[in-house]
């Protein structure tokens, strides 16, 4: 997504086994759409593209399937210029990030835009994904 590209040292592939490498590499991978979990979130934040737009939905809704085609259509047009983030507020180890941009699951799903430059944020609630949005 951002064409970034990293590499391992010869120090680390000595002590590299299968688990770390898959580990490495779920890290670091980024999808036009990348689901929020606590591997992903190292290389969400170490990614060179500073805005992040984040769909925050529960997966299990049945509205789910419309939305995430949509907001990956809207990835498509912002391809390396903006980070395309799921969080399923369906996982409880999603709350806390949740939490970050205040929002309340009454109050979901909701889209929120993350500035990593300066730390700001915004959010706004939604009740369908829309590319103009």
């Amino acid at each position: 997504v951002d064409n970034k590209q990293l590499d391992l040292k010869g120090e680390d592939m000595e002590s590299m086994d299968a688990t770390k490498l898959s580990r490495f590499i779920e890290s670091n991978n980024l999808h036009l759409v990348t689901e929020y979990n606590a591997i992903t979130a190292i290389g969400l934040f170490n990614s060179m593209i500073p805005i992040h737009l984040l769909l925050i939905m529960n997966k299990a809704s049945s509205e789910f399937e419309e939305n995430l085609h949509r907001f990956q259509e809207a990835a498509k047009l912002f391809q390396g210029r903006i980070l395309f983030i799921l969080v399923d507020s369906g996982v409880k180890q999603n709350e806390k990030a949740i939490s970050f941009f205040k929002l309340k699951m009454s109050e979901l799903p909701a889209l929120a835009i993350y500035q990593t430059l300066d730390d700001k944020w915004d959010t706004l609630p939604i009740t369908e994904v829309l590319v103009e949005q």
